[in-house]
């Protein structure tokens, strides 16, 4: 079981690289969207890519939601990642107003106007905390960003890295065993790598 991780599949997401990732490192990918499944694995991946809209629609259709905030209040470890971070605040103001699962307090904003949307590229990300997520990364390295919106967090305590881009942005939350970044570690070379060691050390 413990070396079993679960990537939710709900339609989109990078999947088949962090499956790769997981694989790698001498894990077990299973990629699926049986909600009994993610209840028996090691760890939980939740990958993002597209509209969190759609993606909270895609979660509901498959029953996943109820399922992933339980697992996050029982403090599995799961590692949340671009909209799969995004859709885990109160909720988001991509395509209008849109209510998400509620685990972070905070909301999802647009990027300021003048800022050049999407963010897309390399960027650092500066260490808030001490935790193990960063054991053997650097402070300041670089990790892949791809997103248009990003979180702010009602509670500055969860907020576990920052990026600058004209501002300050929230790029990692950590709250018990649930990781969540707002760059894709799957598309970020050696550091992003060894983020994904580092939870999946976590379980």
């Amino acid at each position: 079981m413990d070396k079993i991780v679960a990537i939710i599949d709900y339609g989109a997401g990078n999947l088949r690289s962090v499956a790769n990732a997981v694989k790698k490192l001498g894990y077990y990918p299973t990629i699926t969207n049986d909600r009994r499944e993610i209840l028996n694995v090691g760890a939980i991946i939740l990958p993002g890519v597209g509209a969190a809209a759609d993606t909270l629609n895609n979660l509901k259709k498959l029953g996943m939601t109820d399922a992933i905030s339980r697992l996050i209040e029982h403090g599995r470890p799961v590692l949340a990642i671009c909209v799969g971070l995004q859709i885990l605040f109160t909720g988001t103001e991509e395509g209008g107003w849109h209510e998400c699962l509620g685990v972070i307090p905070g909301i999802v904003k647009k990027l300021p106007s003048g800022l050049k949307s999407p963010h897309m590229g390399w960027n650092q990300v500066k260490q808030k905390i001490s935790h193990p997520i960063f054991e053997g990364i650097p402070d300041g390295a670089n990790f892949y960003f791809v997103h248009s919106f990003y979180p702010e967090p009602e509670d500055a305590s969860v907020v576990a890295g920052t990026t600058d881009y004209g501002i300050s942005i929230c790029s990692i939350v950590i709250k018990g065993s649930l990781v969540a970044t707002q760059f894709h570690p799957e598309k970020s070379g050696e550091n992003g790598l060894k983020m994904y060691e580092n939870f999946l050390r976590l379980n």
